[in-house]
């Protein structure tokens, strides 16, 4: 049971790692023109999308990660 948490754990990691990431960026900089290549690529209304998409992946990643977490914390106790 540890170990299947563990590697839930850092898959979660993984995800949340990648999804911030490529989340765009508020400035004009690096992060910038790589968002400008994916509206580009998605274009406007696309791009926003893949922006909410990024943003609930980030969410459901976090939470994971938290519960594994804790979850882990607690087998590790008993």
């Amino acid at each position: 049971m540890d170990t299947f948490v563990m590697i839930v754990v850092v898959i979660a990691s993984l995800v949340l790692i990648a999804s911030v990431l490529l989340h765009s960026g508020k400035s004009a900089g690096l992060s910038g023109s790589i968002a400008g290549g994916a509206e580009q690529l998605f274009g406007k209304q696309k791009g926003r999308a893949y922006d909410d998409l990024l943003d609930r992946i980030t969410k459901i990643a976090a939470v994971a990660f938290i519960l594994c977490t804790l979850l882990l914390v607690y087998l590790q106790g008993r």
